[in-house]
């Protein structure tokens, strides 16, 4: 047996069974050691589960704006039976309810077998919250679900977010600091390269990982898919709500820095004392830099983590032909502008109104008859939602396809996909909103009801479809799997794409008045608002 295999306690876990319902954890349990040391999990339903392990040092004191180092070794067996802290944060709907601090550099695990030898396809998850907010411990994210219905390993993680992981420092504190304003994404890549060590201990495949992430997350993987540090550490990646074309130029991210100064009252001359500053008063202070400033603290253009934007004007070339999977929902932006009760009783003058913020002015009545043409069935609030979200989110995604497609003159392993199952949810109102996928990608129905409505037939349908597309792509890089229909890779010259509703039905170029109204639009770049 490896020095990193499992040692397991009680006869129940030991023979591999199934824990009966209602039966308590607590006469179950794993241990497993790690490059760190051993840690004790429990098991679960016949899963193996260990939460709040270290991937990294803490980030405090003298580790905060800095790159990641490893974690420290200890001796003996911890504990890994509850999610570790979360990075400082506004608490929020996003946030866990746990404690926040910067010895947040956790990951969790879920796992149906230890140290039997086999080489399991590895999903590692980034959770959604912008750059901003967010933890890997929301309930939804659960993977207990997932890691028995496709033989696989499930990992979430927490990382440095806002101004602890994106805080652009290289001009006020030098070469130590060069890469301060890119510390949250080099988080990605030590857990990347902690799953790489580690994963065999847990049945895990090392040489066989995904990389996915909804919304903040989505952004995360399209980072990853350009970033050096990242190459080579995972094996194909799924962009869901969140393609992220551009990143920060110095002089946004100096603008947010100068003002970070500015609200805690330090002297330019004097910017190391931002090491000092209490992490709740950091917090604070950054929440009034971004809402002055209308963009948030996210990765940046600091030439020497990121020397390009990763998707404009080119695709990343390093990573052309790692598959890719990406799409959005019908209606994303239904969850956030849905919650204006005002909204559900618009006119076509109340929208057009609306629409002011999102598009100029000229165009308002083109669109408005472009995307009425498209839907004729739609009420000015479907319209309102359609229209911003194919300008917030599904246009990035199509460039993102796009690009793909023509990089090195080749077609390159890319699947495109839109949530347009309508959710009975609130009567049905906020048709396939923002985050809609996550439940049935992640098989947590009974989690969701909020989203979902109740579980239902065409609730299992759904799961069935995408849960078994998820699982398929961590396996084979390939999405089809029997419960589809033949889903074709994407192509610009037919953009053949799978709707995931019931049934689900691949079209070619199924919104193509929408997609051509809005290829008039530059890419948008990420906002202050939490994603």
């Amino acid at each position: 047996m490896s020095l990193r295999g499992p040692t397991r306690r009680s006869a129940l876990a030991a023979g591999g069974l199934a824990v009966a319902a209602g039966h308590s954890w607590a006469q179950s349990e794993s241990i497993v050691e790690t490059t760190e040391g051993k840690y004790r999990g429990r098991v679960s339903d016949g899963i193996h589960v260990f939460k709040g392990m270290r991937y990294g040092a803490s980030t405090a004191g003298a580790g905060r704006f800095r790159p990641p180092r490893p974690a420290e070794r200890f001796a003996g067996v911890r504990d890994a039976l509850d999610y570790g802290e979360q990075t400082p944060q506004v608490r929020s709907s996003l946030a866990d309810p746990g404690p926040m601090s910067e010895d947040c550099l956790r990951i969790n695990v879920w796992t149906p077998g230890l140290g039997d030898g086999r080489r399991r396809p590895v999903l590692l998850w980034f959770h959604g919250g912008g750059f901003e907010a967010g933890s890997g411990s929301a309930p939804i994210y659960d993977g207990t679900r997932m890691a028995r219905r496709g033989d696989a390993v499930i990992c979430t993680i927490n990382h440095r977010l806002n101004v602890f992981g994106f805080c652009d420092l290289s001009s006020y504190l030098g070469e130590p600091f060069r890469q301060s304003g890119n510390v949250g994404y080099l988080d990605l890549v030590a857990a990347m390269r902690w799953v790489r060590a580690n994963i065999p201990a847990f049945g895990g495949d090392p040489a066989n990982v995904m990389i996915y992430g909804q919304s903040g997350g989505g952004r995360k993987v399209s980072i990853c898919y350009a970033g050096q540090d990242a190459a080579g550490l995972f094996a194909k990646g799924v962009v869901q709500s969140g393609s992220h074309l551009l990143i920060q130029t110095p002089e946004q991210s100096g603008a947010l820095t100068a003002s970070l100064l500015k609200t805690l009252d330090i002297d330019p001359k004097n910017a190391a004392a931002l090491l000092e500053v209490p992490q709740e008063r950091l917090t604070a202070a950054q929440r009034d830099v971004i809402v002055k400033a209308g963009y948030r603290f996210e990765p940046v253009l600091d030439g020497v983590t990121f020397t390009a934007h990763p998707w404009i004007p080119n695709a990343p070339q390093r990573t052309a032909r790692v598959p890719l999977m990406l799409g959005t929902t019908r209606t994303e932006l239904s969850n956030q502008l849905g919650r204006d009760p005002a909204v559900y009783a618009l006119d076509d003058a109340g929208l057009k109104a609306r629409l002011r913020t999102f598009l100029p002015a000229p165009d308002l009545d083109e669109a408005v008859a472009a995307f009425r043409a498209a839907n004729p069935a739609a009420s000015p609030t479907e319209l309102y939602f359609l229209i911003t979200s194919w300008r917030s989110y599904i246009l990035n995604a199509t460039i993102m396809a796009e690009a793909r497609d023509t990089l090195n003159g080749a077609r390159n392993p890319t699947w495109m996909y839109q949530v347009t199952w309508r959710s009975p949810a609130e009567g049905g109102r906020r048709i396939s909103q923002h985050t809609l996928d996550l439940p049935f990608m992640f098989d947590n129905v009974a989690r969701a009801p909020h989203l979902t409505g109740p579980e239902s037939a065409e609730t299992r349908a759904m799961t069935e479809a995408m849960a078994g597309a998820w699982l398929a792509f961590a396996r084979s890089g390939d999405p089809n799997h029997k419960g589809l229909p033949h889903w074709p890779a994407y192509d610009r010259a037919q953009r053949r794409t799978m709707l995931f509703e019931t049934p689900a039905k691949v079209v070619a170029d199924p919104f193509a008045a929408e997609r051509r109204f809005m290829a008039r639009y530059e890419p948008v770049r990420a906002t202050a608002r939490s994603e």
